[in-house]
């Protein structure tokens, strides 16, 4: 072993071919053995490109132009697949961000596991299945005796993410590259990864390179960060400095646009959003936001039969069971809820808390087993086809991944008229009026909706779903994670744009998320659910200073908040519980 940091790239650039443009743009960074390395940036700021680079699994259309990549004192053969197979996943793991992408449905466990072991190592396949078996012991897996012989569609996300893990250390790498790899987990199970992850590297010396935008992690698991900004690192310092003094602009927006405790907003959007950083190096243009927006002209409530202060959306005693192989499961169990006109209410939970299930249910996509939901008064129980399809457009839903909600073939233009066609709503001149008006309504230029959804951002994309959305003019949008998949900046896009909705519309939302400090600044009320049961429910800031739940706790001291002083579990300090 050498001296110096375990992985080196310097001046690093990579570009699509021939063209005069490069992805990565002299990239330098440095990995300390033992140590932990975050890189940070927006989505296309070529955190994960780097990290294909240094596995050397770039897509044949990019090329490694310039600079050099050196792992352990020497250069990595980035080039050569056949040489870089001896080095990946047996000195260099690693871990993505979609665990169910990268396990194969058809194999077990224990076969996948053990197949990295049999690439590397000259063991009996009864000798790897054997390690495989410890190897999901070490990642802290219940009963891994029986997990070796599981198929990953009966593991939960944390599970799965967790064999993973278990993979990406069967040949106990030196470095362990980690893409995101608590992106779609809920907070208890993403503060359960980085602790592992923790005490891993504390007992095996390996060092992370960690490729994450939830600075929350950042602050409280990295001893350097690296920030990425247009192919470019704008900024390398320790983790302390990072936060307390950070000398680059875009840096500077960044930590202004995370989600903190405390910060909500009473007179304007919750969130701050990204401002253009020095004039030397300019933001590229985005399209994400429209100065001058349409405002919606609103019809009258159908049948005027609800009061202002009457409840927009009622849940009674709502029961929700399925029948499985393994008995019956109770996944929504005696809800009850209130939702206001013009509120947010927020539905938190764990993974598999019944959460989208109850909004299935009240989206009619899902029959509930017993109790009622009335919207704006009505019974949406127990309804005809064509007696729900009447309700319908006054409750409208926006996705978790709006490229999975939009069909790729159609344009952008039609993707939106789709629901005014449907329903038959005015003439054809006027539903496309209609919609140019809500795409400037939700910061897009007309005239782009000729595109594809290929052609967008994933913000662009979220955006396009709302407008669906509001095609209709629904009195709720139900959100299910819709800010989950995309970067912090974006994030902040899209939520002050759902305040300006509902500021404008009246609309009410409920929110479904795992991201408490985005409901801390965003919503007016929360309701804890815990296997299928709401055991908390209140007013967001009075829940988060004060919950009275063990469940909520649990939630609240799971938080990464993004100060490197507040250590992973306690975060009800910082809330002043």
């Amino acid at each position: 072993m050498t001296t110096g940091p375990l992985l080196s790239i310097d001046g690093l650039r990579v570009g699509v071919g021939d063209s005069p443009d490069d992805l990565l743009k002299g990239v330098s960074l440095a990995v300390e053995r033992g140590k932990t390395l975050a890189v940070v940036g927006e989505s296309g700021s070529g955190k994960s490109l780097t990290s294909l680079a240094v596995m050397g699994l770039l897509p044949n259309v990019i090329r490694k132009r310039a600079g050099s990549i050196r792992f352990d004192g020497s250069e990595l053969p980035v080039t050569d697949n056949e040489a870089m197979r001896k080095i990946r996943g047996k000195r260099i793991g690693m871990v993505f961000q979609e665990p169910m992408a990268a396990l194969n449905p058809v194999y077990s466990i224990g076969g996948q596991v053990a197949e990295v072991i049999l690439e590397h190592e000259a063991v009996s396949r009864a000798e790897a299945m054997a390690r495989a078996v410890e190897l999901l012991d070490l990642v802290h897996l219940p009963d891994p005796a029986r997990i070796v012989r599981e198929y990953p569609h009966r593991l939960s996300g944390g599970q799965r993410q967790r064999v993973c893990i278990a993979m990406a250390l069967a040949c106990r790498p030196e470095l362990l590259i980690a893409d995101e790899p608590t992106t779609a987990l809920d907070v208890t199970v993403q503060a359960q990864i980085m602790r592992l992850l923790d005490e891993l590297q504390d007992r095996m010396g390996i060092a992370i390179l960690l490729i994450t935008h939830n600075l929350g992690l950042v602050a409280q698991t990295a001893d350097r960060v690296a920030v990425m900004y247009q192919g470019r690192v704008v900024e390398d310092a320790p983790t302390r400095q990072i936060f307390t003094d950070p000398k680059d602009p875009y840096t500077r927006a960044l930590l202004a646009a995370t989600p903190r405790p405390g910060a909500r907003r009473t007179d304007g959007p919750p969130l701050a959003e990204m401002q253009s950083v020095t004039a030397d190096r300019p933001a590229e243009p985005k399209a994400e936001k429209v100065p001058a927006r349409a405002r919606l002209s609103r019809p009258s409530v159908p049948d005027g039969s609800r009061q202002p202060d009457s409840p927009v959306l009622s849940i009674r005693d709502l029961h929700c069971s399925f029948e499985t192989t393994r008995g019956t499961v109770h996944a929504v169990r005696g809800v009850t809820l209130d939702l206001l006109p013009g509120e947010t209410l927020a539905l938190v939970g764990e993974s598999g808390c019944g959460k989208t299930t109850l909004a299935r249910c009240v989206l009619g996509l899902q029959r509930p087993t017993s109790g009622e939901i009335l919207l704006g008064g009505e019974s949406l129980v127990g309804l005809s086809r064509r007696a729900a399809r009447r309700h319908r457009p006054r409750m409208q839903c926006v996705f978790q991944d709006p490229f999975a909600s939009l069909n790729p073939r159609k344009r952008v233009k039609d993707l939106i008229r789709e629901p005014l066609d449907v329903n038959g709503v005015g003439t054809s001149d006027e539903r496309s009026r209609q919609v140019a008006e809500l795409m400037e309504r939700v910061g897009l230029r007309p005239e782009w909706g000729q595109r594809f959804p290929h052609e967008f951002s994933g913000g662009q994309r979220q955006r396009i779903c709302i407008a669906r959305a509001l095609a209709l003019h629904p009195d709720v949008l139900i959100c299910d994670e819709p800010v989950s998949a995309l970067d912090v900046s974006v994030q902040a896009q899209v939520v002050n744009l759902l305040w300006e909705l509902q500021r404008d519309l009246g609309l009410s939302y409920l929110f479904i998320t795992h991201d408490l400090l985005l409901v801390e600044n965003f919503a007016d009320r929360v309701a804890m659910i815990s296997q299928g049961k709401i055991v908390e429910e209140g007013r967001a800031v009075d829940v988060w200073r004060n919950p009275r739940h063990a469940f909520t706790r649990t939630l609240i001291d799971a938080i990464p908040i993004p100060d490197p002083d507040v250590p992973m579990g306690s975060a009800h300090s910082v809330f002043g519980g």
